[in-house]
């Protein structure tokens, strides 16, 4: 918590400038500067990290003064040396996902089946020939501490919780045309080899997904080192100003959501582009993205060009 001293040298107490005052902060520098009236900006007024101006016609706005303008920054450069590589990574590339016209969340935490039967245990049904390459037993209990499910469902199957550092769907009014992803970024060579030794973890991610990509900085890794049913995105740069490239695409399978899926992502917030959470703090609705109407009308082909 930054104190900044009052702007008054009648008023001895210091000023505690909390991350709301910083976030009232950015609306105002963000917006006209209509003023809200409320103790936040009594704080910020008296702090003089802002300032009152009154035009002619009597209308009251609010301006950041330089001291204002130089606490936005601090806190910037704070938050930014406070994110990871891997986090800055990931949001650089979920950046290029949303400009795709893609809904992406992070760090989901969503039930997935992996195959797992240990010896002398029934194995799971057959699943049906056009059946999605997801579709779970029709005995298998849905969670893994299920009292009631029979040893021999509980055996069939395994369910573990995958947490994909991005997970994104297709912003499309048509459910077969979602094409949902996964992306799995790391940042060093260590994290990636850690990452590949987990047969089960990787089993997950391909059970939520139709297509799932590692992301990670040029020279971290060979593509023959990846399991040939996974792409590959690389970094060239650094994150601030590199660029992206598809050095593989995934292996395209149809994969039905499943119901808890789809409650997991009903009850997390996807990310906001920067030019959505702008209109957010100005009071204005972003525009919803065209849905993939274009798509309704033709076969779905899977795309590789693109995230």
């Amino acid at each position: 918590m930054t104190v900044l001293p009052s702007s008054t040298s009648d008023s001895p107490p210091t000023i505690p400038i909390t991350r709301f005052h910083r976030t009232r902060l950015m609306q105002i520098w963000r917006s006209a500067g209509w003023p809200c009236k409320d103790g936040l900006e009594i704080d910020l007024l008296a702090a003089g990290l802002i300032s009152l101006h009154i035009a002619p016609d009597g209308c009251e706005t609010l301006r950041l003064t330089d001291e204002g303008i130089r606490t936005l920054a601090q806190a910037r450069q704070r938050g930014v040396r406070a994110l990871s590589l891997h986090d800055r990574l990931g949001q650089k590339f979920a950046a290029q996902l949303l400009a795709a016209g893609r809904i992406v969340w992070a760090e989901l935490s969503l039930r997935a089946v992996i195959d797992s039967v240990p010896v002398g245990a029934v194995a799971p049904p057959a699943a049906a020939p056009d059946a999605p390459a997801n579709a779970a037993p029709a005995m298998a209990p849905l969670w893994a501490d299920d009292d009631h499910a029979p040893a021999a469902r509980t055996a069939a199957n395994v369910w573990r919780m995958a947490r994909p550092d991005l997970f994104s769907v297709r912003n499309t009014s048509v459910p077969a045309y979602l094409q949902p992803m996964v992306h799995e970024v790391k940042a060093s060579r260590a994290d990636l080899l850690s990452d590949l030794r987990h047969d089960a973890k990787r089993q997950a991610y391909q059970w939520l997904c139709e297509e799932c990509y590692y992301v990670f900085p040029a020279g971290i890794a060979e593509p023959d080192e990846i399991p040939e049913h996974f792409g590959i995105w690389v970094l060239h740069g650094s994150v601030d100003d590199g660029r992206f490239e598809l050095l593989r695409p995934a292996r395209h399978n149809r994969c039905t959501l499943p119901f808890a899926v789809w409650m997991a992502l009903c009850k997390a917030t996807p990310l906001r582009s920067e030019e959505e959470r702008a209109q957010a703090h100005l009071g204005e609705a972003p525009a919803p993205a065209a849905p993939d109407m274009a798509q309704s009308t033709a076969p779905s082909t899977p795309h590789t060009d693109t995230p």
